[in-house]
């Protein structure tokens, strides 16, 4: 198991503009050929937006990008037509396919933090796809078949135990509370990178937890 702590992401994003990005994996001018991704995952990026901040339209293709709200609303439109508010306990999945064109934006009156994970697709190409699923149940898999991955979504009270999935490759990560995996005791952004482990099941310490876990494939 790869353990990854909060305090070990690099930052990133444009502060003056009330944008804040905490990067997990190598992205944008910051290269490390050493953290590429982990199986199909690519990105799993940390984003505050200030009240009124935001990303103006850009494009995206061949990626699955994936977003979970912490706290506060986002405000998701695409060049497909879409435009949604994203708000906590809902999962928002962007297919960007052969391109699609999006903005992001924080247009509520309180801070925003969510979490972004890019996963890149078995076979690109494609027409570019979208879905929100609101107010998604504990322990719900959700599935991204074009990346071969499935997100497990838990939360979790203090003293309680919940099996981690037995895949090829698992990334676990700590969205509130803190939890142990194995021998590791993880905290708010902190993350496990494991491989070929099984039988691995994560305790809450204190909570409430929540724990965004992800099983990919080979």
């Amino acid at each position: 198991m790869d353990v990854r702590r909060a305090d070990e992401r690099y930052p990133g994003g444009d502060p003056a503009a009330g944008i804040e990005t905490r990067h997990a994996f190598s992205f944008g001018s910051h290269y490390d050929p050493d953290n590429l991704r982990f199986g199909a995952l690519i990105a799993c990026n940390e984003e505050r937006l200030a009240p009124g901040a935001g990303f103006d339209e850009h494009p995206h293709s061949h990626t699955e990008i994936v977003t979970w709200v912490v706290r506060g609303q986002l405000t998701h439109r695409d060049s497909r037509g879409h435009e949604t508010t994203v708000r906590p306990g809902d999962v928002q999945r962007l297919s960007s396919a052969d391109g699609v064109r999006h903005v992001e934006r924080n247009d509520g009156t309180a801070p925003l933090t969510f979490v972004q994970m890019w996963l890149a697709p078995l076979d690109p190409g494609g027409d570019p796809t979208y879905e929100i699923v609101h107010g998604i149940a504990d322990a719900t898999p959700y599935a991204v078949p074009a990346a071969g991955a499935m997100l497990h979504v838990r939360r979790l009270v203090p003293g309680e135990r919940t099996a981690v999935p037995d895949a090829s490759r698992v990334y676990v990560h700590v969205v509130r509370g803190t939890v142990r995996l194995g021998p590791h005791d993880l905290g708010p952004g902190d993350a496990v990178r494991a491989a070929d482990e099984k039988d691995l099941d994560l305790l809450t310490l204190t909570g409430p937890a929540e724990v965004l876990m992800w099983e990919l494939s080979g």
